[in-house]
């Protein structure tokens, strides 16, 4: 059970509490829910519907729950890197293979088992809302929703492009010649493929990718990058990176070269956004992990930051 409170601070009367809610980031499907909720709604302390109209100093009071877990989803008892909890969300360090939702094939491996058995054993209520997407073999930062409300604000804040996302990837190829740059090149669907993607300048969806240049390896003749994203493309990294001619190690599907490591060579390193209920900047990053650090060894001991 979760209760919020907002005070009606307008210089004017008559918002209703049906746009207030909206304004501070409710759906529609969650209000309706808070609607059939006993108590979900009080102003002043006293039941309200949602058509009411606010006077300056009111205060609402909102409360839900979640009392039902996600249907389907086996908990299974695995190893979690939980880096930050509250009761609004977790920024969780995924590890390599394991994908984030249960599928054909993953029925119980699956990033939302291992947190479906996590909250059993606290004799909770759990609804799997991941956030930000990683494929399987990308390692590093998801944020997790704990309730309904935290889910649609941060849903909104990837709309919004208020969740900044950095990656470090390791790509074939010497980059010193082009330490920075961006790629704005669409991408589309391969045609007869399910998850396959490709450039496609004419077809495809506008995707924006900003890489810069750490290190390069002569040992493995890899180049280490740090990326941003500006859109959130499926695939978006790995197919721009292809298409510059530098694509990642380890890519099944765009580069299966598995001379270094068995998985794509990308890691989701820094998030930053602000909390969706406080409003308190948050800023995390996730280490490199082991099998990535041997794109290290020409890495300046001057480097402004670490890694």
């Amino acid at each position: 059970m979760k209760t919020l409170h907002y005070t009606y601070t307008a210089h004017t009367d008559g918002q209703t509490v049906e746009s207030l809610l909206k304004e501070h980031g409710y759906s529609k499907s969650l209000i309706n829910r808070i609607k059939l909720t006993s108590d979900g709604l009080l102003l002043c302390g006293e039941k309200v519907y949602t058509t009411r109209k606010l006077m300056a100093g009111d205060i609402l009071s909102v409360t839900f729950s979640e009392d039902v877990s996600s249907e389907h989803i086996i908990p299974v008892p695995m190893p979690l890197s939980i880096l930050y909890e509250d009761d609004d969300l977790m920024v969780i360090n995924k590890a390599a293979n394991v994908p984030i939702h249960p599928s054909q094939g993953h029925f119980d491996n699956s990033l939302a088992n291992g947190l479906a058995w996590y909250f059993e054993n606290r004799q909770e209520p759990f609804v799997f809302r991941a956030i930000n997407r990683l494929d399987r073999d990308t390692t590093g930062l998801l944020i997790i929703a704990r309730h309904a409300l935290s889910g649609c604000i941060l849903s909104d804040m990837v709309k919004q492009h208020k969740i900044h996302r950095t990656y470090l990837a390791a790509v074939t190829g010497d980059l010193s010649g082009a330490p920075e740059g961006t790629i704005t090149v669409p991408i589309a669907r391969v045609p007869g493929s399910t998850i396959e993607r490709m450039a496609d300048p004419l077809h495809g969806e506008s995707a924006i990718t900003h890489y810069r240049l750490i290190s390069y390896s002569h040992e493995t003749d890899s180049s280490l990058l740090e990326i941003r994203l500006e859109t959130g493309r499926t695939h978006q990294i790995r197919v721009h990176m292809k298409y510059i001619g530098h694509p990642l190690y380890g890519d099944f599907l765009y580069n299966p070269d598995y001379r270094y490591l068995n998985r794509q060579s990308l890691h989701s390193w820094k998030l930053s956004f602000p909390h969706p209920i406080t409003g308190i900047p948050l800023h995390f990053t996730a280490p490199l992990p082991a099998d990535m650090k041997q794109f290290l060894p020409s890495l300046p001991h001057t480097a402004p930051f670490c890694i």
